[in-house]
């Protein structure tokens, strides 16, 4: 049975599900969910990440990594955690530009937090001469200061949709049409929608989202570091503020795929609202930005890093890096709609990149 079957025996059973509902199913069925048994990343997969497309941008966030290390004070040990860790590529070059930094390396007590079995394989293959655990949530990571990051996670995570419809704002679900297809429609009126001002009075006609799981992340993280220490790198794609609108979108094969086609084979993401999770932890956490991930690049030292590589590369291999370069931090590639979010304990100064907005 497929996963489409499978969900459309469940809406005759019992009605249409919120978009929410489909999502996290189509991404994380235990047996038929998109990242439960499949490796999505590269050209051979269906997108690309930063990681994928250059060491440098892993070697950046090692270097991030350290330098708020020492603002920390340099405790002998500090839990770095990755969520999301897709095949183990950022931290491979993170903890490989961290050897620069003897006592930092020896510092690191390394943990990822992954779900997918067949990814957590080629993370144990890219980090085989690493000491790594894994984890199933973020809750069980062991205690003491904390650096983490998170590259392309939030996007994954469910959101609902609401639609406004005669003022009122209703769920958006998935039901079946006449010939027992999945199609979007209607659903419930939401008694008190958690949208921000701007988003709650748009016009009739409007698509809202929430992601209720990246806010209640957010806030674990926000709380983790006020009360233990330590720094959280969020980078995403997404919106700087909440804003109404439809960003909800699958990918296969490096094209757009109809979201409720064939759910399970294909990548399902939307857009995520920074303010949101900015909201989330403030209180709790000092938050700085979003900034542009190619202005957050740049001051990290992206161009001398090239200059300095292409000193020792053959002419294949500087295209490559310069290539790579322009992908992260060219503003019509990734360099503006990807943007950086860090959290940090509120006795810390601001992380490295992020000193201005």
């Amino acid at each position: 049975m497929s996963l489409s079957a499978l969900l459309s025996e469940r809406i005759k059973a019992t009605g249409p599900i919120p978009v929410s509902e489909f999502m996290a199913e189509a991404l994380g069925h235990p047996e038929y969910g998109y990242y439960r048994g499949r490796d999505p990343f590269g050209m051979a997969g269906d997108f690309t990440t930063a990681p994928e497309i250059s060491q440098m941008f892993g070697e950046l966030i090692g270097l991030w990594c350290a330098l708020v290390w020492q603002s920390m004070g340099s405790p002998e040990r500090v839990v770095l955690a990755e969520i999301g860790p897709g095949r183990g590529t950022l931290m491979a070059d993170l903890l490989r530009a961290a050897k620069a930094l003897a006592p930092f390396a020896r510092a690191l007590d390394v943990h990822l937090i992954e779900t997918s079995p067949s990814l957590r394989n080629r993370q144990a293959q890219a980090l085989a001469d690493q000491s790594v655990t894994w984890h199933e949530r973020f809750e069980d990571l062991p205690d003491g200061p904390l650096l983490l990051v998170a590259n392309e996670l939030f996007d994954a995570l469910p959101i609902r949709q609401l639609e406004k419809v005669g003022g009122v704002w209703h769920e958006r679900v998935v039901g079946l049409d006449d010939q027992g297809a999945l199609v979007l429609a209607l659903g419930p009126v939401v008694a008190d929608p958690p949208l921000a001002p701007a988003v709650l009075n748009a016009p009739d006609g409007s698509l809202a989202e929430v992601c209720p799981q990246g806010r209640v992340l957010a806030e674990a993280v926000a709380r983790r570091l006020a009360h233990q220490g330590g720094a959280a790198l969020i980078i995403d794609y997404g919106y700087e503020t909440s804003a109404a609108g439809d960003s909800l979108q699958a990918v296969k094969s490096h094209r757009h795929h109809p979201v409720l086609s064939a759910p399970g084979t294909a990548d399902i993401t939307a857009h995520v609202d920074f303010q949101a999770l900015a909201e989330a932890a403030s209180g709790l956490a000092r938050v700085y930005g979003p900034v542009p991930q190619g202005r957050f690049l740049a001051r990290l030292g992206l161009e001398e890093r090239v200059r300095m590589l292409m000193q020792h590369a053959s002419v294949e291999q500087a295209a490559h890096l310069a290539s790579g370069a322009r992908r992260l931090i060219d503003p019509a590639e990734m360099g503006t709609l990807f943007k950086v979010l860090a959290l940090a304990n509120p006795l810390l100064p601001a992380p490295p990149g992020l000193e201005l907005a």
